[in-house]
């Protein structure tokens, strides 16, 4: 709701500032034919048909290409009749109000005309909220017309407007640094209870290890002895028959020699 009314507040000084600018002709080096447009031109700018104030200050034009009080009448014309925000859009009065009052920056010698055009495009940067912008412009202002109370108390709420994003800035700097302390604090502890986890699972491996190798040594072991039990009992049986062999022979021989006498 504040920054409406700071809006609001421009708007009027534009207005104030436009009135003065569309009524001052009387100086104007032109022909007839360009000052009576240009004097159409102010009577419907007063009357607040624009966009027929703008047909008249064209015409001007077209009379005095070079005529500095019709390009700024027309660029207030722009002005009132609004536009988008967008400077792509090259259509938008906005944006053509915005590239005659720079273009009369640059090259007007009046300095009088110059502040005026300098005020009305920190107008235009303030309700973009350009602040940086607008405050430079208002700055310019006052160069060339120290005197110009509409351009100070702008350029005031210019440089509020500033240290309140500047603030803002830094605030949303230090929650989502608190964030990101937060949230790396919160990895740490989730990577330590992955650590323990891990650990843990480790150590219940290792101690069933132990237990498998020596279910596995056992079941070795027996396997041996028995391997082992069976050789002998075979070398056993095969030294029986070796012997029960023997006894025969002796016993075949015997009986073909007869006894010894």
């Amino acid at each position: 709701m504040k920054v409406k009314a700071i809006i609001l507040a421009i708007s009027v000084l534009i207005s104030a500032g436009s009135a003065m600018a569309a009524n001052d002709t009387a100086t104007t080096p032109s022909n007839r034919d360009e000052r009576n447009a240009i004097r159409a031109g102010n009577k419907l700018y007063n009357e607040r048909r624009y966009a027929e104030a703008e047909v008249e200050y064209k015409k001007a034009l077209q009379y005095n290409p070079e005529s500095e009080k019709a390009t700024f009448n027309l660029a207030l014309s722009y002005l009132r009749q609004g536009g988008t925000d967008d400077p792509n859009d090259k259509n938008s009065p906005l944006t053509k109000a915005t590239q005659l009052l720079q273009n009369l920056v640059r090259t007007s010698n009046d300095e009088a005309l110059v502040s005026r055009a300098y005020y009305n495009l920190g107008n235009i940067a303030f309700n973009q909220q350009k602040w940086d912008e607008s405050i430079e412009m208002y700055k310019n202002t006052l160069r060339r017309n120290p005197d110009d109370d509409q351009a100070r108390e702008n350029l005031r709420l210019a440089q509020k407007k500033r240290e309140e994003q500047q603030q803002n800035q830094d605030q949303n700097q230090d929650q989502q640094q608190q964030d990101q302390n937060q949230n790396n604090e919160q990895n740490k502890e989730d990577q330590n209870q992955d650590q323990e986890q891990n650990q843990e699972q480790q150590q219940n491996q290792n101690q069933d290890n132990p237990q498998q190798q020596q279910d596995k040594q056992s079941i070795s072991e027996a396997n041996a002895e028995q391997i082992l039990k069976a050789m002998q009992d075979a070398e056993k049986d095969t030294q029986q028959r070796v012997n029960a062999a023997k006894l025969q022979e002796e016993q075949a021989t015997r009986r073909r020699t007869g006894n010894q006498w």
